[in-house]
């Protein structure tokens, strides 16, 4: 707005008071008004304001002082000029006389007498430079713009150069700026005016732009951005100067026929040498010649050792001089990098140089540089043109082997940093060519540099663990074998400088193991995790006595969090992410190591251990796809239920306070999913457990135990059986009444083989009946039949527990061949009968598990006896060819709970108990006998066959003061029993239950008296 203004008003000044303008051209107020509008921020000036200005010119001229002496003499008087040769004649006439004003106005001012003051100290150079580097900017500028004599244009140079100088010593940032950009602008190098215009007084231009870098390097700060820029264009014309680049010009080396299309693509490098027109036009021999001429002088050899020596006394600047030098210059580099036709690397080349030279800096300062040069190598590298991203690359590589001969001192980290851009290229960059060229350039680093590399590690691992993930045979195998040569070789001689990246190597191997298209490199990564667990077992001291990054941690865990918690999480994570053949050999590995190095784990070392352990039950982190998730706890968590038993086994002394409450929580999780198998898995676990540690378990790890199994019962009872309806089902008279027939067939298929143990009592649910049925339901029934199954393997579970495995049936069949030879006088010993937990455990714990027995029985007894119910779910699609019972749960319930209540009736260290369990067993034997009186299926009563062999045979074996308790409560039962259809061995028995009846009640003898 000032300025506009200004200018509108010297010109209303110059319009209104010429004497040689007309008065009817002279301007009107409205026409002053008009001319200034919208100059207030796009909005008008007050009109009131406007006419005072007006106003104020037209009453009073705006004009210099005049001389009284040597006032002109105005010639308004004369009308006007008559003809050309007046006209002329007085035009002379004004010159000569403003000559002599001029020439006696400066006679004056030099005859004038006024103050002169001397500067007497070094500060008062700055505010008088303050005051005049305005015009004396100006001065020099327009003498070396309009005089092309040498002597008035060095003079120029030489000002600008000590004004400058002046500059930067007074730190004053403008001013040094305007004297540097006025020297590069008259350079040409970087004006939009063609290099074809060079002259002498150009060329000393930049030789005075290459002494300033020289001289003043230490103060240039943001005005090495000006004269890098030069240099770099420098370079460019010396080059075309020596003919090197004509053929960009020229079209030499290009087919005739795309002349013209070279041209194009090669203007954009010579924009800035004002080339542009030129290059886009077609340049020919004459033509070439003339600019060659022009820039020849640049490639002058006194040139070319100046402007190498800014680089190679770049180690003179001092430490913030050197970080402007470098960022200018990578600036420089990215623009010259621009091109996507012809980019130029000759900054990059100097920053590889300048690395060079200044390698011997210190840390301090070296840290500063490669901030900068590092990031400019990271978006260097990552170039689309393959060429600059692989003379990146290879610059970094010679610069890294540089750095790595140096060393490094302990608690440094200089290595990771300059190691980092291959880590930053190798994440970006996506090219094949520039991908395996980073991995080449680290093994060779690797290979040469081993000793001497301590931080780089980490930036090494990095690199190996992009490259894992690729989907390139040829990278991947590269990376993964100098990785295993690591492992296996540079670990065994330099552990101790690798500690502080053991973590990332096992990472690193971790992410090969994970990589799906390569299953035998999945395969060896998890060898060499394992090989890595041999390094952390015979070295602990070197890790206890690493104390860089982990101050906080103690001494003595220092051997966990840096070297077994990497192998053990990692080895969890490839069981988590990969597939089952590969996470099936992460899960073997990982508990290997347990057992082999475990004896050598802190209690709270293996509490973080389990929690990584029991991630893989996790349900958030199973898969979502349904066959996925089944086949995930088939198999996977199939396979760590069993090996944590086995772990905590061997370790149980360590284990059993702080772990056994979590792990039988994750028993009863696993016997609650919809997971068949996994359930099984579940209830066996918990079986082998108790059994392998039972000797040691104290009463209240025994109640624990116990405990877990009553809840495992409660939950898994399918309570829905008794209660299940289909939708919109109405009542139906015709279903109270069942059809025996059918009811037979359902139950003619209970009396199963004893190794068929673990085969549903219901219907498979991969049945063909199930494919019609809705999938809700089957979802439903899935779910029933599981707790069916689980029931059952609980029963059994517990009498292996109290009993050892295979002892119950073994005494069953011993029972059926006494039966048969009519000997069941004769004692039955099973060689297995003392290796149960029975002896282990108290009279309130066996009363627990009578308990949870007893309840299973009641409910399957309550369910075989609901035929109707059993009639519904069989209409739905929950049994195919016959209706469901539970026949085997409600058979093998009430066995067990006989074999452990007869077991403490005859059981000496028990006979405080003695009462109650009388009690119990009359309560339990009598309802048994009741029931199977009142069942009328004859498939039925034969699967009661084995029990009512049991009962009577058990109680044959007490004592006679007890059995006349016994035989009292059975008679009557056993004379409706006598009625049916039984099979030779059970009618065996019923003879030598009552023949001692008779002896007992002394019924044989009073029968004899009264016959004699």
């Amino acid at each position: 707005m000032y300025v506009h203004g200004c200018y509108q008003l010297v010109c209303c000044n110059l319009v209104n008071q010429s004497n040689f303008i007309s008065v009817k051209n002279k301007m009107t107020k409205e026409q002053y008004i008009k001319m200034n509008r919208g100059i207030n921020d796009s909005k008008d000036l007050p009109v009131e304001y406007l006419s005072t200005i007006y106003e104020e010119i037209e009453g009073k001229k705006i004009a210099m002082k005049e001389t009284k002496e040597y006032a002109i003499a105005t010639k308004c008087s004369k009308p006007s000029v008559a003809n050309e040769k007046q006209r002329r004649l007085l035009y002379n006439l004004e010159m000569e006389q403003m000559a002599k004003t001029a020439k006696a106005l400066m006679e004056a001012v030099s005859h004038a007498k006024a103050p002169f003051t001397s500067a007497t100290h070094l500060d008062h150079v700055r505010p008088m430079f303050k005051l005049v580097w305005t015009p004396l900017l100006a001065a020099y500028s327009v003498g070396l713009q309009n005089c092309d004599d040498t002597e008035v244009a060095s003079l120029c140079l030489e000002g600008i150069r000590c004004a400058i100088r002046i500059a930067c010593i007074f730190g004053m940032q403008l001013e040094r700026d305007a004297y540097v950009q006025a020297l590069a602008r008259f350079s040409l190098l970087t004006a939009s005016s063609s290099i074809t215009e060079m002259k002498q007084k150009n060329i000393d231009t930049i030789k005075t732009l290459i002494t300033v870098a020289h001289t003043d390097g230490n103060y240039l700060g943001n005005s090495w951005h000006e004269i890098l820029k030069c240099i770099s264009q420098l370079e460019l014309a010396q080059l075309i100067g020596t003919g090197v680049k004509t053929r960009y010009l020229s079209g030499a080396g290009r087919e005739r026929e795309g002349i013209i299309k070279g041209y194009a693509s090669g203007g954009e490098e010579f924009m800035g040498l004002g080339l542009g027109n030129l290059v886009g036009s077609g340049a020919d021999k004459r033509h070439m010649a003339s600019i060659q001429e022009s820039v020849g002088e640049t490639s002058s050899q006194s040139v070319v050792v100046a402007v190498d020596r800014i680089f190679t006394g770049s180690t003179r600047l001092d430490g913030n001089a050197i970080v402007d030098f470098v960022r200018w210059l990578c600036a420089v580099s990215m623009d010259e990098l621009a091109s996507p036709h012809h980019p130029r690397m000759f900054s990059l080349q100097k920053i590889v140089e300048i690395s060079y030279y200044n390698m011997n800096r210190i840390r301090l300062q070296w840290s500063r540089i490669w901030q900068v040069i590092g990031d400019h190598f990271n978006k260097v590298g990552c170039n689309p043109n393959e060429d600059v991203a692989i003379f990146a690359v290879d610059s970094l590589r010679q610069l890294s082997m540089k750095f790595l001969e140096k060393g490094e001192l302990a608690n440094f980290r200089f290595q990771k940093d300059f190691l980092r851009p291959f880590e930053h290229i190798m994440k970006k960059n996506r090219s094949p060519t520039i991908r395996d060229m980073v991995i080449r350039c680290i093994a060779q680093m690797v290979n040469s540099q081993a000793g001497n590399i301590r931080s780089g590690w980490k930036n090494i691992f990095a690199v190996f663990h992009q490259a894992a993930s690729d989907h390139d045979g040829n990278i991947v195998e590269l990376a993964f074998q100098t990785t295993a040569h690591i492992v296996t070789n540079i670990f065994q001689q330099h552990f101790p400088a690798a500690i502080d990246s053991f973590q990332d190597a096992v990472k690193c191997l971790s992410e090969f193991a994970c990589n799906v298209a390569f299953p035998d490199t999945s395969m060896e990564a998890i060898r060499l995790i394992r090989y890595c667990a041999k390094y952390v077992s015979e070295r602990p001291q070197v890790l206890r006595e690493y104390t860089s990054d982990d101050m906080n941690v103690a001494p003595g865990d220092r051997v966990w969090v840096r070297g077994w918690f990497p192998i053990l999480f990692e080895l969890s994570c490839i069981i988590n992410r990969c597939k089952l053949d590969v996470r099936t050999r992460g899960l073997t590995v990982m508990f290997e190591i347990m057992k082999s190095y475990g004896h050598t784990f802190e209690k709270h070392w293996w509490q973080d251990l389990f929690r990584i352990v029991f991630r893989i039950f996790d349900n958030m982190k199973l898969p979502e796809q349904q066959t996925e998730k089944s086949e995930w706890m088939t198999t996977t968590c199939n396979h760590a239920l069993y090996a944590i038993c086995d772990v905590f086994t061997q370790f149980y002394e360590a284990l059993n306070e702080i772990l056994l409450p979590d792990i039988l929580a994750q028993l009863h999780w696993c016997v609650k999913q919809e997971n068949e198998q996994l359930a099984r898995s579940g209830t066996n676990c918990l079986e082998n457990l108790v059994i392998l540690n039972g000797q040691k378990f104290s009463p209240e790890v025994w109640g624990q135990t116990c405990n877990c199994m009553l809840e495992i019962f409660k939950t898994t009872i399918p309570h829905v059986l008794l209660t299940w309806r289909p939708a919109g089902m109405e009542e139906d008279s015709a279903e109270k009444h069942l059809d025996l027939d059918l009811d037979r067939q359902s139950l003619s298929s209970v009396d199963k083989n004893a190794s068929e143990r673990g085969q549903s009592q219901l219907s498979n649910p991969t049945d063909e009946s199930w494919k019609g049925g809705p999938y809700t339901n089957q979802k439903l029934f899935a779910g029933l039949l599981i707790k069916c199954v689980v029931q059952l393997e609980l029963i059994q579970t517990i009498d292996n527990i109290v009993f050892y495995p295979a002892t119950s049936k073994k005494e069953d069949a011993e029972h059926m061949a006494a039966a048969q030879r009519d000997a069941l006088d004769a004692d039955i010993h099973i060689d297995t009968e003392d290796q149960g937990m029975y002896k282990h455990m108290s009279s309130h714990h066996l009363f627990k598990l009578l308990d949870c027995l007893q309840e299973s029985h009641s409910f399957s007894k309550a369910f075989n006896s609901n035929y109707e119910q059993r009639t519904v779910l069989w209409r739905a699609g929950f049994k195919g060819k016959s209706k469901p019972n539970l026949l085997k749960q409600e058979t093998s319930s009430l066995a067990c709970c006989l074999r452990i209540l007869f077991r403490m009736y005859v059981d000496e260290n028990r006979r405080d108990s003695w009462d109650a369990i009388q009690q119990r067993l009359l309560s339990v034997c009598s309802e048994a006998l009741a029931y199977f009186i009142t069942v009328n299926s004859e498939s039925h009563r034969e699967a009661w066959t084995n029990l009512l062999l049991l009962l009577l045979t058990k109680t044959l074996k007490i004592s006679d003061e007890k059995f006349k308790a016994h035989a009292s409560t059975y008679y009557p039962y056993l004379c409706e029993i006598m009625q049916f259809d039984l099979i030779p061995e059970l009618r065996a028995v019923l003879r030598k239950f009552f023949l001692r009846i008779g002896v007992v009640f002394k019924i044989l003898e009073l029968v004899t008296s009264a016959s004699t």
